[in-house]
């Protein structure tokens, strides 16, 4: 693979505009070359320098000519070099204010043939560098500071797993609490990380503290899968050898040499910070809502101790992330750099990449060491105090290895879709020879089975689309894991997706081809049991959704089912993108939820022995199937409420109005279904026409960020991912049409060959085709800001807060 497609593929795809523009220095490097090869003499030479050529030549072999004639010879070799290299460029740091970290260079041989090519390259060469410098300064600055946030919550955890454990170690007298104090030393001598202040000074620790760190990291790293009860006999015999210690320094009164003396008591850090409220349930919620507070007081408990615990490693996990990936962006980006010297040398036969790479590793990027640093010292702390001391276990989770392709998963897929194949001629074929369309048991299968089967099919094509998705989403480098918030390492690619989907569908065939029987047992005067099988297919889903066990991708089974839940309980959770994007999803699947109560009132109302039901004369079913469909609407409604109360943001406002607007036209379309009454036909047409209208308006404009009339790329965004900007505009038109796909259910539209029921699963199926192609736009375009902020790592929220007036004390 060449190094320009390896570059691109280890890009964090947030910070693309960060890294160096490789393929554009080449371009600059294409235009130097294609210049020499434009000035280049005709057959090599003039007659002249063919001369000189031959009598050089003649003088070469008589050695009347010396090899390095011209050419100032150093004893050292390496010095001889870097001479001719500053004869060709100098680079040295800017001056002025703000240009710290920044650096120019100067082209010695701007006289030259094409000097002026080999200017505006090194120009943009300069700028580069200075933009990497910046940004891995500003990123290592910001994991500085996240560090020493992370210092402080070690303390308070440590603290408040001391007062758990051993709440009697608190009481007592001076000597008790100064054993106490240098026990927390101990214990966040591994968590201590190097901080800096706002002009980037370090902060710096005693000799003896950092005697003590060492200590602590040598212990966790040799001592592997110790038990609870040997860190804890170790963690004693610590305290005991270090009050000795301090006892002898007090004697020789020197106590600032070991223990700093405004530092204050371990445990008297728990009188400085509460609890963060995570609201991670709607009664936690409403007692937050009620306090109107920001923290709630200690509480002493170990299932509390657990939680924080739990919190803690998800955040010192995520934060490992942070400073992996900005390692690796350092390190790629000094690859780049080296690399296009190296071709600039090539390209201009030059020897300036010497030169350059020098300062390049005297620059911040080349000689900062602060992130592998950090990433050392939350690799001691994580592996101490989260690992159990246990270092494979701890690096086995700050680094989930990469999930393997599995060539069964592809052979599985196409094992199965080829049984999809199979299973729908085979329905086809029996439909055609028993005629089953024609005879009176087919429109009665078709009202009461039919329904019952769609259910499978709306999910199949929903799971396609998103397979459709992921795939997409990958190919154009959108961090779809990132933004829906997946942990790492159990996000599905799209061929687990399509494994899910064809293997559903393969039940679903199979059990229609099962029951596909339009004559009843002359015995019993009944279709027996196999009527039974769709609800089986329902209970099955519901089981495998619901497992306990780590089987058939438990991790993302769990995460929907969550999605799901904060879905239906709006507005009493935090509105995510993943909650509001499922809640998306579930109104394009009304239909679907219409089919989960036609199940219920088929098998428990209904006479399913002998196909027949009473559903649609009930009133209580029509009642639902107004509550069925405004759901979706409504939930999300509640969503954007939520977020316009905690963000302020109008936009939340507006588009909770658009909602309300779909749920008035669906509840006029149900009624005008139930009733065809003109008046309500009406009322349905104009509500449908506004939703459909603001709808359209809304998905182009806010959710894809498209019909921008300033943009360079006329009516879309500035920033496309998809090159073919055509794609953009048949995906508008089609969003269009098909959003006015309601239009079936209020004109007489008829189809001679095809069931109402069949003519209403065709439009379903349009509106969800209509979601799949709005879920990739929609997230390309959240994918492009989070570009645009920089914004690559999930925000985990912290356990303790600090008092703030004790902040501005310090």
């Amino acid at each position: 693979m060449k190094f320009g497609k390896e570059f691109a593929s280890q890009m964090v795809p947030e910070w693309q505009e960060a890294y160096m523009d490789y393929n554009y220095l080449k371009s600059l490097l294409k235009d130097i070359q294609r210049f020499k090869q434009r000035n280049k003499s005709p057959a090599g030479a003039t007659s002249a320098s063919l001369l000189k050529r031959k009598m050089s030549l003649y003088r070469a072999f008589s050695g009347l000519t010396q090899r390095h004639h011209g050419v100032k010879i150093s004893p050292n070799r390496e010095d001889n070099n870097i001479d001719h290299q500053d004869h060709v460029i100098l680079v040295k740091a800017a001056q002025g204010e703000g240009s710290e970290g920044c650096y120019r260079t100067d082209f010695c041989k701007l006289s030259d043939e094409g000097g002026e090519y080999e200017l505006v390259f090194l120009r943009r060469l300069d700028d580069e560098l200075n933009k990497v410098n910046k940004f891995c300064r500003s990123k290592t600055e910001g994991m500085l500071k996240e560090a020493a946030m992370l210092n402080k919550q070690m303390e308070a955890f440590i603290a408040f797993r001391i007062k758990v454990e051993k709440p009697t170690l608190s009481l007592g007298l001076d000597e008790t609490a100064e054993i106490s104090r240098l026990a927390s030393d101990v214990a966040t001598s591994a968590a201590t990380v190097t901080a800096s202040s706002p002009s980037g000074a370090r902060r710096t620790t005693t000799a003896a503290a950092r005697h003590m760190d060492v200590i602590e990291e040598a212990e966790a790293s040799n001592r592997g899968s110790s038990s609870e009860e040997l860190v804890e006999v170790e963690e004693t015999a610590d305290i005991i050898s270090q009050t000795k210690i301090i006892h002898h320094v007090i004697h020789k009164k020197k106590p600032n040499s070991i223990v700093k003396a405004n530092r204050p008591a371990p445990l008297d850090v728990l009188n400085q910070v509460k609890i963060i409220n995570p609201l991670e349930s709607p009664v936690s919620m409403l007692k937050g809502v009620i306090k109107l507070s920001k923290g709630s007081e200690l509480n002493f408990r170990k299932r509390e101790l657990k939680r924080i615990q739990e919190q803690l490693k998800r955040v010192f996990v995520e934060f490992y992330h942070k400073l992996r990936l900005l390692k690796s962006y350092s390190f790629i980006n000094l690859l780049a750099f080296s690399k296009i010297m190296k071709k600039f040398d090539k390209v201009t036969s030059r020897s300036a990449s010497g030169a350059y790479m020098k300062v390049l590793d005297n620059s911040y990027l080349g000689n900062s060491d602060e992130v592998s640093k950090l990433m050392e010292r939350v690799e001691a702390t994580f592996i101490k105090h989260f690992a159990n001391s246990n270092r494979s276990r701890g690096m086995n989770i700050l680094r989930p290895k990469a999930k393997p392709e599995r060539h069964r998963v592809t052979f599985s897929v196409g094992y199965l879709s080829g049984c999809v194949t199979a299973l729908i001629v085979a329905i086809a074929i029996i439909i055609r020879l028993r005629h089953i369309i024609e005879k009176k048991e087919g429109t009665q299968y078709m009202d009461n089975m039919f329904p019952l089967y769609s259910l499978f099919g709306f999910i199949f094509l929903h799971m396609v689309m998103y397979a459709g998705n992921i795939h997409f989403w990958t190919r154009y480098r959108v961090n779809y894991s990132f933004i829906f918030g997946l942990k790492q390492g159990t996000e599905l690619g799209y061929r687990e997706v399509l494994l899910l989907a064809f293997g559903l569908a393969v039940l679903a065939l199979g059990t229609v081809i099962s029951n596909l029987d339009m004559e009843m047992d002359q015995e019993t005067k009944d279709y027996g049991n196999s009527e039974l099988l769709p609800l089986g297919l329902v209970i099955l889903l519901l089981v495998i959704a619901f497992c306990p066990f780590n089987i058939i991708y438990r991790s993302s089974r769990f995460f929907l089912l969550r999605c799901a839940f904060h879905c239906l309980c709006a507005p009493l959770y935090k509105v995510t993108l993943p909650d509001f994007f499922l809640a998306d999803q579930l109104t394009s699947q009304v239909q679907a939820i219409r089919s989960l109560q036609f199940y219920l009132c088929y098998y428990i109302w209904g006479d399913y022995k002998h196909r027949r039901n009473a559903c649609k004369q009930s009133e209580i079913y029509k009642v639902f199937l107004y509550i069925v469909a405004v759901i979706p609407y409504w939930c999300r409604c509640l969503q954007c409420i939520r977020r316009w109360i905690e963000e302020k943001d109008r936009m939340q406002g507006y588009n909770a109005l658009k909602y309300f607007s779909t749920v008035l036209a669906v509840v006029m379309r149900t009624a005008y279904s139930l009733s065809e009454g003109m008046t309500w036909r009406i009322m349905a047409v104009a509500t449908s026409i506004v939703s459909a209208i603001v709808s359209t308006y809304w998905d182009l404009v806010f959710d894809w960020g498209l019909l921008q009339r300033r943009s360079k790329n006329p009516w879309l965004r500035d920033k496309l991912l998809i090159s073919r900007q055509g794609v953009y505009f048949g995906a508008m038109i089609l969003n269009v049409l098909l959003r006015f796909a309601w239009l079936q259910t209020v004109l007489p539209l008829k189809v001679p060959f095809l069931h109402r029921e069949a003519l209403v699963a065709i439009f379903a199926s349009l509106e969800i085709i209509r979601r799949g192609i709005w879920n990739f736009f929609r997230l390309e375009n959240e994918h492009l800001n989070n570009v645009g902020k920089y914004r690559a790592f999930k925000s985990v929220p912290l356990p303790f807060s600090y008092d703030e007036d004790e902040d501005r004390d310090e």
